[in-house]
């Protein structure tokens, strides 16, 4: 008769604990890959010009004037203006919001809106370069020349020169000043500012 050897004592409780083991590996694995997928979100590319989901980080949920910029950048203007006033509600009407809206308003082609916007922005803060550029940029388009010089003059003045995009619009203008059969229609690329980290950033051309 062939003797089958002993097994060892407590074989099943053994065999039980490593499956418990095993089962308890693969449910922080688990845990571990949620949380990488929403530290940006489900599926949202950190660097996404669209507004953050549900599981999006702190800063950027709360910050529509961020998400406006990035909208902008990516050329989604209507939307851009949404986020703008989603801020407005969120910070007020400072001047950083009230430049925003001013610009998203003139891209989307609604040059009156945009002028009044600005104009505020310019009366909030006096001392803010970008409202009074984009405001020249909108009287530009409405041929308002005169004005417009006057006013990227002031922005120029404000930025000490600091700013290209500034110097040339402030150029274009004063070409044009004086220009009776001036169109702001032609060829002329005015560009949009807003307040950067340390310096202005380009907005967009017009």
């Amino acid at each position: 008769m062939i003797q089958r050897p002993a097994l060892p004592k407590h074989t099943g409780l053994r065999a039980a604990l490593g499956r418990v083991g095993m089962l308890t590996v693969v449910a922080s694995a688990m845990v571990l890959a949620g949380c990488q997928t929403n530290s940006t979100g489900f599926g949202r590319a950190p660097d996404s010009p669209y507004a953050p989901g549900t599981y999006g980080t702190l800063e950027d949920s709360v910050d529509g004037l961020i998400v406006g910029h990035r909208l902008t950048a990516a050329g989604e203007h209507e939307l851009a203006l949404k986020a703008y006033k989603r801020a407005a509600v969120e910070h007020g009407f400072t001047v950083d919001v009230l430049s925003a809206l001013g610009s998203a308003n003139l891209q989307l082609g609604r040059l009156g809106q945009a002028e009044k916007l600005l104009r505020r922005a310019t009366q909030v803060d006096v001392n803010f370069a970008p409202a009074w550029n984009n405001l020249g940029v909108v009287l530009m388009e409405t041929g308002q020349v005169s004005e417009a010089v006057r006013a990227f003059e002031i922005a120029f003045g404000l930025d000490r020169g600091q700013s290209a995009e500034i110097r040339e619009n402030l150029r274009l203008a004063l070409a044009n000043q004086g220009n009776p059969d001036y169109d702001p229609a032609n060829n002329d690329t005015f560009s949009l500012v807003r307040r950067g980290s340390g310096d202005y950033l380009l907005l967009s051309e017009i």
